[in-house]
């Protein structure tokens, strides 16, 4: 496959709300590119970018893919990623490698909350950006719904490049503004005739040209003063004007098309070239250490980022690499700055979906991918041990949904463990720790849906079947009261006995202050030798509670008082009274139930407000308070852990998707006395169980 120089590279980012139809549009640019002879379709599982198993199955994007297209001389890379919030971790790993983005909105849904939230991302990178309305040919399409909302809830200033020629059933083409020309298209293989704008269009047509050319007038002094001498600009003068806000970020361009239909897409496809920058327009990148820019030369020493990871059995395990200087070339040892470990690069490609177009070298600008890497994993760099430098990770979110799972065969644990250890190599949003306390295996992640992918790739590409249980609350007991007590260990057996007193006092101590062991004894009535016995049984008496079996936690104990015996006392004799002298006090000493309680922050737009505080109150949910920002409502509050459970769904389904919420530990706090009954209850009931 032929080279392309860095000036005739573009790489865009697909981005929007889930079944806007990015894969689609993907699908459409590679038809009309000639890619690809026909165009797939998502029901049918026969699409070039959703092409893995889950994806199949759900008819919805998973992961990020990528194609290419030669649109002209020029190559574009097109990224295609996942609209579903479970899986926002593929769009924020593409985000460090592309130069633009085309925000995909529905025709029919105008904007929608996917559409605002990657929004904020693109912003977050400083993307230029086209918004790109999709299914013109939809029954509901509304063009004017769609640009009304997007000037209004993404900025004024979107503006259209393009007109509809018709909506819904009768959308048959675009008008092209700038060079005042209609397109239109009498079927799905892309074939169209140029023709004179319609005549009901062209009063509207002139008036947003003439827009257009006041503000690309304003982006360049040379152009401004072209435009007052003339009162015009050239089409190309236009368009270069135009660019210039576009990469300034003043100017989002706005163009309607039908993917399914394949209608405008090759005026997108030159929009494209025309508006959003070659990989020349990134002067630096961020670095790892001490936040520092890294200068970007394409012309230097070779610098790489492994951005994604991907193993299917069909595909193999593919490193997509985006080469930002320099080649990544088939046969060189290039340094993974991350590791400090050297890494050699067999065979490349680049990526045309589920296919493969085999090649010498990545080059400067361009993406691509290697295969069976040693070492290097996603979100490391490769480059020249000489010029070592680390390309700064994107900040993926904390995940807010908790579940505990269980192989249905306990003897594939190990097999789980490995499993999901291989998967996070793919998806840092996901996390997996071992709870000793609880004995339990904790998996987080971004939502159910999320889980159940994790959860079915584990079955399909490691062999174990997996089962979701409600993770056990780290509850713990306390004492409310002072109360003394003791403890006697007196056993007598033919040969040497066992003997062991202790007079022990507890009192309760201020929440989280922990354990404190306090030695007052006096006179020898217990030697100094047996002291740390005691306290160790003390200590083992804690980790069961007197009510429900709970770790007890922030008491104070006193050993104050006991006997010995000058041939039966041993260090196990008074390990064992002193166990039994703190359970004889702590029963006296008024025992509660405590339960951890979470600081809650959530992030709710005002019409929601209401009726997420309402929720929290009926989670025994304590508002500490509210307060705006950007432009939501952050609502504080406190709430026990046990009523927060799969809680990111419930927001989810209460606010139609719009709202999200963080959650830290704040403290421990007794439980209500009924639900105390009730878990001392499930205890018992679990002894009789097991009995």
């Amino acid at each position: 496959m032929k080279k392309y120089s860095i000036d005739k590279i573009r790489n865009i980012v697909l981005v929007g709300h889930q079944s806007s139809g990015k894969t689609m549009l993907a699908e459409a640019i590679a038809f009309d590119a000639g890619v690809i002879t026909r165009l797939g379709q998502i029901e049918d599982g026969n699409t070039l970018l959703d092409s893995t198993q889950e994806e199949i199955e759900r008819k919805i994007s998973i992961t990020a893919g990528l194609t290419f297209a030669e649109i002209g001389k020029t190559k574009v890379n097109v990224l295609d990623t996942p609209g579903y919030d479970d899986f926002v971790g593929d769009v924020i790993s593409c985000l460090p490698v592309v130069e633009g983005g085309i925000v995909v909105m529905s025709a029919d849904n105008g904007v929608e909350i996917g559409t605002e939230s990657t929004w904020k991302y693109l912003d977050r990178y400083d993307l230029p950006r086209i918004v790109c309305v999709n299914k013109m040919d939809k029954e509901h399409a509304d063009f004017n719904k769609c640009l009304d909302g997007a000037q209004k809830h993404l900025g004024a200033k979107v503006m259209p490049l393009f007109l509809p020629i018709g909506q819904g059933e009768s959308f048959k083409g675009v008008v092209d503004i700038l060079r005042k020309k209609a397109y239109s298209y009498s079927g799905s293989d892309g074939k169209h005739t140029e023709e004179d704008v319609p005549a009901d269009m062209a009063g509207k047509v002139d008036e947003l040209r003439q827009g257009l050319m006041d503000f690309a007038a304003e982006t360049d002094d040379s152009l401004l003063e072209r435009f007052l001498e003339g009162g015009e600009l050239t089409d190309e003068e236009l368009t270069r004007g135009l660019a210039t806000g576009c990469l300034a970020g003043s100017l989002v361009p706005l163009i309607p098309v039908s993917s399914t239909g394949n209608i405008g897409i090759r005026q997108l496809m030159k929009l494209i070239v025309d508006m959003l920058p070659a990989p020349t327009w990134r002067k630096e990148l961020m670095g790892e250490k001490e936040g520092k820019k890294i200068e970007v030369k394409p012309e230097g020493s070779t610098l790489s980022y492994v951005f994604k990871s991907l193993s299917e059995k069909h595909i193999g395990d593919l490193s997509f690499i985006r080469s930002y200087a320099g080649d990544v070339s088939v046969g060189a040892d290039l340094f993974n700055a991350n590791t400090e470990s050297s890494e050699r690069i067999g065979q490349v490609y680049f990526i045309q979906g589920k296919n493969r177009v085999e090649t010498d070298a990545i080059g400067p600008g361009d993406i691509g991918a290697a295969v069976k890497l040693k070492s290097t994993k996603m979100n490391q760099t490769l480059c020249e041990r000489s010029s070592a430098v680390v390309i700064k990770t994107p900040e993926f979110p904390q995940p807010s949904l908790h579940t505990a799972i269980i192989a249905k065969d306990k003897s594939d644990m190990d097999k789980v463990g490995t499993g999901l250890n291989r998967l996070h190599e793919e998806d840092p949003t996901f996390k997996v720790r071992i709870d000793a306390e609880l004995r339990q295996t904790i998996l987080s992640g971004q939502g159910e849906l999320h889980f159940e992918v994790i959860l079915s790739k584990l079955k399909h590409k490691h062999g174990v079947e997996v089962e979701m249980i409600v993770p056990k609350i780290p509850y713990r007991e306390t004492v409310t009261a002072t109360a003394e007590a003791q403890g006697k260990y007196k056993k007598q057996s033919g040969g040497r006995g066992q003997y062991g007193d202790v007079h022990i006092r507890i009192e309760p101590v201020a929440r989280e202050a922990g354990f404190e062991f306090v030695n007052a004894i006096v006179g020898g009535v217990i030697p100094t030798k047996y002291i740390p016995a005691v306290e160790k049984g003390v200590i083992a008496a804690m980790k069961n509670g007197i009510l429900a079996g709970y770790p007890i936690q922030d008491v104070k104990v006193t050993l104050y008082d006991g006997s010995y015996h000058n041939v039966d006392s041993s260090d196990n004799a008074f390990k064992v009274a002193g166990s039994l002298g703190f359970k004889n006090s702590a029963q006296l000493a008024k025992p509660v139930i405590l339960e951890p309680v979470m600081d809650v922050e959530v992030l709710v737009p005002d019409e929601y407000m209401g009726d997420i505080m309402g929720d929290l109150s009926m989670r025994r949910g304590k508002i500490q308070g509210t307060e705006q920002k950007s432009g939501l409502q952050t609502i504080k509050a406190q709430v026990p852990l046990a009523e927060l459970y799969r809680y990111s769904t419930m927001l989810r389904s209460m606010t139609q998707g719009r709202a999200t919420h963080i959650r830290e530990f704040s403290h421990y706090e007794e439980v209500p006395h009924e639900v105390a009954q009730k878990l001392i209850a499930e205890v018992e009931a679990a002894k009789e169980d097991a009995n």
